[in-house]
């Protein structure tokens, strides 16, 4: 399993996590597309917002490997933001990904404002950097 190194590891001041550890020894969890409705909590749409920043911050419109990333992340993603590099194995560690940054700007706007930089402040203690 490939660890996205310098992608942050949760969203700051919250249990939202955005990596795993470690690889499952029963294989990856499996990716499906969740349907996200209107009365979803602040908090969980501001993890979308903070997890689909670092997605564009570290790798733009370009593939990406599925490695470390949290299923749960992903899969509230996937399928509109984050879309399947080729047909989607939804076990694969190996999947590639990738940000379409056309429908990312619709659904988050904010994330393309020119302030938007100052909207996600990763503190280097939010990054994972464990070497296991």
């Amino acid at each position: 399993m490939l660890k996205h190194r310098g992608f942050p590891g949760r969203l700051p001041s919250t249990d939202h996590q955005f990596v795993i550890r470690r690889a499952s020894p029963k294989g990856a969890t499996k990716l499906v597309a969740r349907e996200r409705y209107r009365d979803r909590s602040p908090g969980d749409r501001r993890a979308d917002a903070g997890f689909l920043a670092a997605l564009i911050e570290h790798f733009g419109d370009e593939p990406f490997e599925r490695g470390n990333l949290d299923a749960g992340r992903l899969s509230w993603l996937l399928g509109r933001e984050v879309v399947p590099v080729g047909k989607l194995d939804p076990t694969s560690y190996e999947q590639l990904l990738r940000v379409d940054l056309k429908r990312a700007e619709a659904s988050f706007p904010e994330l393309f404002a020119p302030d938007a930089s100052e909207t996600f402040r990763w503190d280097d203690e939010d990054f994972d950097e464990e070497d296991e």
